[in-house]
């Protein structure tokens, strides 16, 4: 809990300092400009894929709309689906953000452990994020209601 909360501390820093971004926009962008093909995903499959809450990553991508680095419009496929879309700006603010971003990870995390030690450590820890994630998604849970006021 230590080493994360030092690292994402050391991220954070260097997010805000190089790109004015919060960690989770980062994410989110990061997510939109290198793992989705067409720079498109479902919020839904954002908020799955980033382990955020649903209000939460509806916030940061109003920000980021508002900075012009995304935009958000219905899915094509399901009205009820709302898409998330990488800018040009977007891209560009992340392609801005990611060297510095890998230089922190190299210097903060992986450094010390060296190759053999990295290759160690993907190796168990695969197997625990993959348990982790064979639950079904946050996005298929029930939201809890809460109760109505008595009286």
């Amino acid at each position: 809990m230590e080493v994360a909360g030092l690292l994402r501390h050391g991220v954070e820093q260097q997010l805000r300092e190089a790109a004015d971004l919060s960690y989770v926009q980062f994410q989110l962008l990061a997510r939109l400009g290198l793992d989705a093909p067409a720079g498109s995903l479902r919020m839904t499959d954002l908020a799955d894929g980033l382990v955020h809450s649903r209000s939460g990553l509806t916030y940061q991508a109003g920000l980021l709309e508002q900075a012009g680095l995304v935009t958000r419009a219905p899915s094509p496929d399901d009205e009820r689906s709302i898409m998330v879309t990488i800018t040009a700006a977007g891209r560009r603010r992340l392609g801005d953000v990611l060297p510095g971003h890998v230089d922190v990870l190299r210097e903060m995390f992986l450094a010390p452990l060296g190759d053999e030690g990295v290759h160690a450590l993907a190796s168990l820890l695969a197997p625990v994020r993959d348990h982790m994630r064979a639950s079904p998604p946050r996005s298929a849970t029930r939201r809890r209601r809460t109760a109505p006021p008595e009286g």
